[in-house]
């Protein structure tokens, strides 16, 4: 870990903030030799939502299931938006369904998460989740988060063999060290019976009014209005929420300074209603270092804790993974990413995938950081759906060691 600081000392935090992410974040002992950081895997969702051609349920369900053994155990699932305006999330009801009745065979717990635009779609999505589910496994009534679902596991694992083809701050700590030392590639004992899984959903909200306006046709006032009784009902299940904030970085119609104290005013009032994590979205990709910096300053100066927040970064301009080594740096330690770099935006003219899962899993792994995740497992999918879409897989790294694999 001592090779970690002259990479990521790239930009400074204030001073107290500093103090903190080096003596509590950095710290090296004989019992704890690297960090965890927890990838939230979009791909399925964000990644394939924009897609032209309709990917078939079966690719969706199998993607799903691979990703299920890399380790990874956070993987947003599926859409509950109208299918006019995204159809390639028409199918989401029926992998939902699949997800209930048929757990998937890993060794981690994993969290499904899912996006719920309104009111309508999360009521679609309870009948299907409180349905009795034919598995004689599963309890009858929604698969319901657990305190902690989160809680990275003692020994990170691979998969087996065959699966080759402040006030405003959270009750939860998806951040928890993990126990072990060790690094990615050890494997565990595959138990008979599957471990916890859950399902969850996420709202999305915008930094900016046009793109609220664009994005999901009201005003970012009533967007807050309209997930009110959203998170009620979902508290009320113990159902655990994520709330995404579009273009934090960069907006395609009012342009690149968006404020950073808009963000974190509307962090905050998403966290006081019950949000259990925030995610900084740079749709765009149009972030940059010093941004990044400000915003993250600007959300720590506004008393809103690091373990609240995550990040999801587009690499339109190739800047996503230097963001992310700055958001490491001021202590965040969540990060979206897709597998070969899938995802954009349809309300952003040019603007490419998010940063790929592969691409960012060599970064932290070669700063000594842990995520548990196998990043040969994650390189072959990356080739495998990029295969399935009809093109080449936009991870570097993930050419590079599908290469050397062969």
């Amino acid at each position: 870990m001592s090779a970690l600081k002259p990479w990521i000392r790239i930009l400074r935090c204030p001073s107290s903030s500093y103090e903190t992410v080096w003596q509590r974040s950095f710290t090296t002992t004989a019992r704890r030799a690297a960090e965890h950081v927890r990838i939230v895997e979009v791909g399925p969702r964000d990644g394939l939502q924009n897609e032209r051609s309709t990917v078939p349920l079966e690719v969706k369900l199998e993607f799903i299931r691979r990703l299920s053994n890399t380790g990874v155990r956070d993987i947003e699932a599926g859409a509950f938006v109208s299918s006019k305006w995204v159809p390639q999330m028409a199918n989401s009801s029926q992998i939902l369904e699949h997800l209930l009745s048929q757990p998937q065979p890993t060794t981690d717990p994993i969290a499904y998460s899912f996006l719920i635009p309104n009111l309508k779609g999360f009521e679609k999505f309870l009948s299907i989740a409180q349905a009795p589910q034919p598995s004689e496994e599963m309890e009858k009534g929604p698969i319901i988060s657990p305190e902690n679902p989160n809680e990275p596991p003692a020994t990170p694992t691979t998969p087996p063999p065959e699966e080759e083809p402040a006030s405003n701050t959270s009750t939860q700590d998806p951040n928890e060290m993990p126990s072990s030392t060790s690094g990615v590639d050890q494997t565990s004992a595959s138990s008979s019976s599957y471990p916890y899984q859950s399902t969850e959903i996420s709202i999305f909200a915008a930094a900016t009014e046009s793109f609220s306006k664009a994005n999901i046709n009201c005003t970012i006032a009533e967007s807050i209005e309209r997930f009110r009784p959203i998170m009620s009902l979902a508290k009320e299940r113990n159902i655990r929420i994520r709330a995404y904030i579009s273009v934090v970085l960069g907006c395609p119609y009012e342009g690149p300074n968006v404020s950073p104290a808009k963000v974190a005013e509307l962090s905050r009032t998403l966290l006081e209603m019950g949000a259990d994590e925030i995610s900084l979205g740079d749709t765009t990709g149009t972030g940059t270092a010093p941004r990044t910096q400000e915003l993250l300053k600007t959300m720590y100066s506004s008393g809103i804790a690091n373990k609240d927040l995550a990040v999801h970064f587009h690499d339109t301009y190739g800047q996503a993974l230097v963001n992310s080594v700055v958001a490491l740096e001021h202590g965040i330690r969540v990060f979206d990413s897709s597998v070969g770099g899938l995802g954009g935006c349809p309300y952003s003219k040019g603007a490419t995938g998010n940063v790929a899962t592969e691409d960012l899993v060599y970064c932290l792994h070669s700063l000594g950081l842990q995520t548990g995740v196998n990043i040969e497992s994650v390189a072959k999918i990356g080739g495998w759906i990029s295969e399935k879409l009809g093109r080449e897989t936009d991870s570097r790294a993930g050419k590079a060691i599908l290469a050397n694999l062969q």
